[in-house]
């Protein structure tokens, strides 16, 4: 380590610093370098015990070096030497497979249980939004393009004839050869509503209310069109063989954008920042998980929706799913010792960064 220019006082105590902890450095830097090269488990079972300790004897030196101002090298080399036990320590040890797959088997379930309120919430505003323009649009078919772009309805709008309406609903052989398309861009158009739920989240949550509550005034108007001809029914099927999910997939992310409003406008015993890295990692989670809703729902939109025609097939495989979604959500990686463990590693993770603060 190379001084720069100090006075006879400084390079003294700078001396006297690195002479009383040099040795316990030199030696969690060996350790950290073979566990670098050769792995954790190169490690013999006094080294691992050991390894924790240096670090923490480190993290006090380092803060220690920065509060008298010591030597500038001094500084640097505790930092780089703690970041690299820190990476060490909590850092992901596993292949891009096993940590996907954990993601799908443990975290993301996990994560979706930890905002059961917020899902409560975006559930009861959207459907507010559904119920709402559903009576509106029964009362005075006007307020349908309230809640419905133009573009969108594609058609499907008061004034329309039933048969009309019922046929939008089925799909010919003709209609059935561009699906792949139309599931890709379904897969991108839902996937960015739902990401802007998410994301909108950061806004105090409001935006994300809004967002949630206009989607389900846009489902309830098409609801209420299709019930003023008879189509009900019908269109229950058209709408829940792909719904279940995609739906389920928007709401999802609205609860986990409301997740992060919550926890930062409330932080609890934590700072607003300490509460938003906590929280807002799960949050991240969650969102991520429901892309992959997102693409589900984009294929069994454009292929599965438009391949089977008939109703009680539609209402079983719509209904199947969302059990199945709703029974993943519920016991998927449901394990005390891991959430016990987890949480402790939370709590570790907290400590390492307030004494590295």
């Amino acid at each position: 380590m190379q001084s720069t220019t100090e006075s006879p006082s400084a390079s003294s105590k700078s001396y006297q610093f690195r002479s009383e902890r040099q040795e316990s450095w030199t030696k969690l830097e060996s350790l950290v370098g073979k566990a670098e090269k050769k792995g954790l488990k190169s490690l013999n079972a006094d080294e691992v015990l050991e390894l924790p300790h240096l670090y923490r004897g480190a993290l006090s030196s380092l803060s220690v070096a920065r509060s008298i101002s010591l030597d500038r090298n001094v500084v640097i080399y505790l930092e780089a030497l703690s970041a690299r036990t820190y990476f060490l320590l909590y850092g992901q040890h596993q292949s891009t497979s096993r940590a996907f797959i954990e993601l799908f088997t443990k975290a993301w379930p996990q994560a979706m249980r930890s905002i059961g309120q917020e899902l409560w919430l975006a559930t009861t505003v959207f459907m507010l939004g559904l119920i709402a323009a559903y009576f509106l649009v029964a009362s005075d078919p006007d307020w349908y393009f309230s809640f419905v772009n133009q573009e969108l309805a594609g058609g499907r709008q008061p004034g329309a004839d039933v048969e009309y309406l019922r046929g939008t609903l089925y799909t010919t052989d003709k209609e059935a050869n561009n699906l792949d398309v139309f599931a890709t861009m379904l897969f991108t158009h839902n996937a960015r509503i739902g990401i802007m739920a998410f994301a909108l989240g950061f806004a105090l949550g409001l935006p994300t209310l809004w967002l949630l509550f206009t989607n389900g005034a846009m489902l309830g108007a098409f609801l209420s069109l299709f019930a003023s001809k008879g189509l009900l029914y019908e269109l229950g099927g058209w709408l829940i063989i792909h719904g279940s999910t995609e739906i389920s997939a928007i709401v999802i992310c609205g609860a986990a954008g409301l997740a992060i409003s919550r926890h930062y406008v409330f932080p609890g015993k934590l700072s607003r920042m300490e509460s938003l890295a906590k929280h807002g990692k799960q949050a991240a989670i969650v969102a991520f998980g429901c892309v992959m809703m997102f693409f589900a729902a984009g294929l069994l939109e454009g292929f599965a929706r438009q391949l089977v025609n008939d109703d009680v097939t539609r209402y079983v495989i719509g209904l199947t799913i969302f059990a199945l979604w709703v029974l993943y959500f519920s016991l998927g990686g449901r394990s005390g010792a891991r959430d016990e463990m987890s949480d402790e590693t939370g709590d570790d993770t907290a400590s390492v960064r307030k004494d590295m603060a």
